[in-house]
């Protein structure tokens, strides 16, 4: 064998860039995620901006209780992005959990690991979405149980919407839910649009509904609002990035209203 080489330390540090890329945003999302990660890495990620992803623990079935138990790791889950780094956004993604626990409750949870992030929840971002098209009459479509969704209806109603129609369809497993076809999300938005409703929102970051989000609106001739298609808007609003993004429904040329 021969000898190794004599290994040299090149005398000049070469300079760095502030960041590796200008603009961060991260992502807590569920141990059984399949869908979120593919979304935003569509929607979010490019040669500007950067996605990074922590998973927390969840277990099925998809029940209130469940989902509450989520609360503790938020801290740590968001500790793990790029410690000791500032972000530009935060999301923890799960729309569920997030009635259920309480947007402020999330916020608190995460600030404490990251303070001063920007922290975004599907349904705060649905709402920003419904707002930037001045809808107030609403149907909703989840893939959750009856007890699931009582939650989310409350929520939207909290916020000033009339639920005209809500519609779920009795999923206990998020994995399952991930399953769904997009193509069958169409049909599902067509059946579940109330007559009288100014838009659609399609609950849910397990579901692919962000694939179907163009078919959907051309289905049923208004707009929807998605929650992977609404979180990763927002966080791109939040980046400042303004650009029309249409391919991903009409709610990505809209601008960010102001809360």
């Amino acid at each position: 064998m021969k000898p190794l080489p004599e290994i040299k330390v090149y005398p000049k540090r070469p300079l760095l860039d502030d960041r590796p890329l200008e603009r961060r945003v991260g992502l807590i999302i569920l141990a059984t995620d399949h869908t979120t990660e593919p979304d935003f890495r569509r929607m979010v990620a490019s040669e500007r901006i950067g996605v990074y992803v922590a998973r927390i623990p969840y277990a099925n079935p998809t029940t209130p209780e469940n989902l509450r138990k989520m609360q503790p790791a938020l801290t740590a889950g968001a500790a793990l992005i790029l410690p000791d780094e500032p972000l530009d956004a935060i999301c923890y993604s799960c729309t569920s959990a997030s009635v259920v626990i309480g947007d402020a409750e999330i916020d608190a949870a995460i600030q404490a690991a990251k303070p001063g992030v920007s922290v975004v929840t599907p349904p705060m971002a649905a709402v920003r979405g419904l707002n930037a098209f001045g809808v107030r009459r609403i149907s909703i479509l989840t893939p959750y149980t009856v007890e699931t969704s009582k939650p989310m209806a409350a929520y939207f109603a909290a916020q000033g919407f009339e639920i005209a129609s809500f519609t779920c369809l009795g999923f206990e497993d998020d994995r399952e839910m991930a399953r769904i076809a997009p193509a069958a999300l169409v049909d599902l938005a067509r059946q579940a649009t109330h007559a009288q409703a100014d838009a659609l929102f399609v609950s849910c970051t397990a579901l692919r509904a962000a694939l179907a989000v163009t078919g959907m609106e051309q289905a049923i001739g208004r707009p929807v609002v998605t929650s992977n298609q609404a979180t990763a808007w927002n966080c791109l609003r939040l980046c400042g990035d303004e650009k029309s993004h249409s391919e991903f429904g009409r709610l990505m040329t809209m601008p960010l209203p102001r809360d």
